[in-house]
């Protein structure tokens, strides 16, 4: 009885190959007999180097008994490069004689030429194996690719006043890179950028989840903090294990210049003001880590001129040819430079393949988005200019009366009060309003909404508080407005802690005591179905 015995690398062995002799009446057919990795009869084959005898052997061994109770008496390894290929399997001779000195040389003879065929045939299975696996992983890129950019914007955001740009170049091995553009209400954009870890088919199809989600929460909510905080809850179920996505989300109030964002563990955002390049800072947890983040929010008002640069680690984390990493120092340092051109995207794409090199390996996804604020004209209103001090007059002369510098709501959800903050101060941040006065104008602000949503609205999410924000040469107004104009209006009460503690005095009216002190004039008016409280603050002079 002869049997070939084939080992595989990765268990051990593999099924036997039986080969009968001329004789059918006395040959038999054997299951394989495998001789494990580490087992004493491997040892011994690769030690010996030629045919053993089993009726020689005397240690314990799961292999060997195992042979002999087949009745093998005679093994032949197949040795290759040190590897114990196989083994020739040989039961009694039909002469019933023991296998001479000869009979062992020639079964030696054939094993040495038979183990380099074998050696050669394992090498083949494993290219075809390699190729498969090549190919697969092939196939799955260009899925992963096709996902990745039919996801992408098709056209970028055309608004009057503002230059949107971006740039995607995907590496070799796709990545999860992505980034996008959410029209919302009240000229207001959503911009998205973020990162999945991991790469191919899995980080895409993660990526067209998160993307889904965003879209939809941003829909929902009005503040970047909350859209990132309800993403999160919903992702961390549904994202394979050891994946996140980092993120940063912003709203861009196209009329009043201010930017809201959020960061879920994203690149910062820099910013090419007429100052010098200002890093905007946020800080918040990955998207899809662990649920029940909460995410800071970050406000800028972007003047006439000034650019911000939202990136992915592709660009910084790129190497040049000796190393050296690209980094967030020599970024900002490119933000901040103004050419002649000034085209800041293809600036900073083309630094970036000057300092990697013409032949360098892309090593991550690039992802660039530039938004620039060209004009502080509000919003489409094209027939309104910027003039000296930053108010919008009609075209051709003097202000005639208030121009309006803002309009936008908020639900009436506890906390909205800071977003309207945000809102305001943008909106009058080219007005130069000394900054006590500002902060002053900032609390009354404040106060007014948080009043607006808690007695005006009940703290109703359905209904809205409306703010708008004007300005003349002498004055900046601001104009809240809830829907509870049927309502008494309490006075403005002086507060008293001693009354208020003996029981004769609520607080109630204190808030209104307060916002008076704050601003120079406060009117108050109701229509039956809408209260408005107006806060009036002159541009120069004291309280």
């Amino acid at each position: 009885m002869v049997q070939l015995m084939r080992r595989r690398r990765a268990e051990g062995t593999e099924s036997a190959q039986v080969e009968e002799t001329a004789s059918e009446s006395k040959t038999r057919l054997i299951d394989a007999i495998p001789i494990p990795m580490g087992d004493p009869l491997e040892a011994l084959l690769l030690s010996n180097g030629g045919p053993v005898v089993l009726r020689d052997l005397e240690f314990e061994s799961a292999a060997l008994d195992g042979l002999r109770q087949s009745g093998v008496e005679l093994v032949v390894p197949l040795i290759g490069q040190g590897e114990l290929l196989g083994a020739l399997y040989l039961g009694p001779r039909l002469s019933d004689q023991p296998y001479s000195t000869d009979d062992r040389r020639l079964l030696g003879s054939l094993a040495s030429q038979v183990a380099p065929a074998m050696k050669v045939a394992q090498l083949v299975r494993e290219q075809q194996a390699e190729a498969k696996e090549r190919e697969r992983i092939q196939q799955e890129l260009q899925v992963a690719a096709l996902i990745q950019q039919t996801l992408l914007p098709k056209e970028l955001p055309a608004i009057t006043g503002w230059q949107v740009d971006a740039f995607y170049r995907p590496a070799r091995a796709v990545g999860g890179d992505f980034y996008d553009f959410i029209d919302l209400e009240d000229g207001r954009l959503g911009v998205v950028i973020g990162d999945v870890t991991d790469k191919g088919v899995p980080a895409a199809l993660v990526m067209a989840t998160c993307r889904s989600m965003l879209r939809a929460a941003a829909q929902r909510h009005s503040a970047p903090s909350a859209v990132l905080a309800e993403v999160n809850d919903s992702l961390v179920p549904e994202i394979p294990p050891a994946m996140f996505v980092t993120c940063l989300y912003a709203i861009i109030d196209t009329g009043a210049g201010e930017i809201v964002f959020a960061n879920a563990g994203h690149n910062l955002p820099y910013v090419r003001s007429n100052g010098g390049v200002i890093e905007l800072r946020a800080t918040g947890m990955p998207l899809g880590l662990m649920p029940g983040m909460s995410y800071e929010e970050t406000s800028y008002g972007m003047g006439a001129g000034e650019v911000m640069v939202l990136t992915s680690d592709g660009i910084t984390e790129a190497h040049s040819p000796e190393g050296e990493m690209y980094g967030f120092a020599r970024l900002m340092g490119r933000v901040g430079k103004k050419t002649s051109e000034d085209d800041m995207l293809n600036e900073v794409v083309n630094d970036l393949e000057k300092f990697t090199g013409p032949d360098a390996e892309q090593e991550d996804d690039i992802t660039l988005v530039v938004v620039k604020r060209t004009s502080s004209a509000q919003g489409a209103a094209s027939t309104f200019l910027p003039l000296e001090g930053g108010v919008p007059l009609q075209d051709g002369g003097e202000s005639e009366g208030p121009q309006v510098l803002a309009r936008f709501s908020v639900p009436s959800e506890e906390g909205n009060e800071r977003i309207a903050i945000a809102k305001v101060t943008a909106a009058i941040g080219s007005l130069a309003l000394q900054p006590d006065r500002l902060e002053r104008l900032k609390t009354a602000v404040g106060e007014t909404v948080m009043n607006a949503i808690e007695h005006g609205n009940e703290f109703r999410s359905e209904l809205d508080v409306e703010v708008e924000v004007c300005a003349n040469d002498d004055t900046v107004s601001v104009l809240v407005t809830d829907q509870g104009g049927d309502k008494l209006i309490p006075e403005a009460a002086v507060p008293d802690i001693e009354a208020k503690l003996a029981g004769e005095q609520t607080p109630r009216g204190w808030g209104l005591f307060l916002i008076e002190q704050m601003v120079d004039e406060v009117k108050s008016t109701s229509n039956g179905g809408a209260h408005t409280v107006e806060l009036v603050m002159n541009r120069e002079g004291a309280l």
